[in-house]
């Protein structure tokens, strides 16, 4: 091949993946809310627990444990406090403080208002965000 079409190509290719680079960073895929401290300090909660390793929500995580995206509708904050408080012959009992059961509360509230956990029913978009 030419040392020109190698140039054209290398030159068409740079322009591509710059261009994509630039609509994926520059643009945001959706509007961002505002963020309610409560629920960001429920997740920080979520983290510092390693609730991940056991639980899945919107599908990702641990499978020990039930996907938690739509636990707060379907069950109701008392059965889930009954859960972190108890425990199961599988699942320690955590010793939260009311706050931090009060912040895990409303993260997953959140959660469960932000969607559902069938990742078959998501979309797929060209830009790699995903549609529900």
């Amino acid at each position: 091949m030419p040392d020109k079409k190698k140039v054209v190509i290398f030159l068409l290719l740079v322009t591509a993946y710059s261009s994509y680079s630039a609509y994926l960073y520059l643009r945001p895929p959706f509007q961002a809310e505002p963020i309610d401290e409560l629920a960001d300090k429920g997740k920080i909660v979520w983290q510092e627990n390693n609730c991940t390793a056991c639980h899945q929500i919107y599908g990702l995580g641990g499978y020990l444990g039930p996907d938690l995206t739509n636990v707060y509708s379907k069950r109701g904050a008392e059965y889930i406090k009954a859960f972190v408080k108890g425990g199961t012959p599988i699942m320690p009992s955590f010793k939260l403080s009311e706050e931090d059961m009060s912040a895990l509360l409303v993260f997953l509230e959140h959660v469960d208002q932000s969607g559902s956990s069938d990742p078959r029913n998501f979309r797929i978009h060209f830009n790699g965000t995903i549609e529900q």
